[in-house]
């Protein structure tokens, strides 16, 4: 579990072969083989480290639900450990499994914070709502407002800065993670829904 609150933006040294190393130094203290981290959003598994680096695997279904496919040597990438019992959580409960692939629809200036657009499959925005919370590319975010295929959120600096965000134009792919709270809410009150219309 995560709380999307990017640690450090970690770049990518190499990726093949399904094996993606990383390199990074904020996430390398106590990083040990078997734990877990999030990679733009993507929960995987710490397989090898060094000094300066550390390496995950990937396999067909997080290739195929997410954006990690397009990763080249000296991307950036958003990287966060898993929480620990007892620490403050500053985001939301983030679990590092992706819903799916938006999009970037456009980046404007909004007084001193920047306003980015996204659009989303469908059973991404069934599930978003305004001042809500969504995960991009591992990203606690809030949702300002949404609508049909698309939602917006407001960067502030620091965000900005820290993460991959400040790299992001439109047309970028992005990982999307949708609170799962609501996943849970929708699945609870189903069978009364269902009994409702009878």
């Amino acid at each position: 579990m995560f709380s999307g609150i990017v640690e450090e933006v970690g770049k990518v040294v190499a990726y093949e072969a399904s094996r993606l190393t990383i390199a990074a130094s904020i996430t390398l203290d106590d990083l040990k083989v078997s734990d877990s981290i999030l990679v733009a959003g993507t929960c995987l598994t710490v397989v090898s480290r060094d000094e300066a680096t550390f390496t995950v695997e990937t396999v067909p279904e997080t290739v195929q639900r997410t954006n990690l496919g397009d990763l080249e040597p000296g991307d950036g990438v958003n990287l966060e450990r898993s929480l620990a019992y007892g620490a403050r959580v500053g985001g939301h409960m983030v679990q590092g499994h992706v819903d799916g692939v938006g999009h970037v629809d456009y980046v404007e200036p909004d007084g001193n914070s920047v306003r980015m657009g996204f659009k989303a499959p469908r059973n991404i925005m069934r599930y978003v709502v305004e001042k809500g919370f969504i995960a991009v590319d591992g990203a606690s975010l809030t949702v300002v407002d949404q609508a049909g295929d698309g939602f917006s959120i407001a960067v502030i600096p620091f965000t900005r800065e820290h993460t991959t965000m400040k790299e992001r134009v439109p047309g970028d792919r992005v990982n999307l993670e949708a609170d799962v709270m609501a996943k849970y809410v929708e699945r609870l009150a189903a069978p009364y829904l269902e009994a409702g219309k009878s």
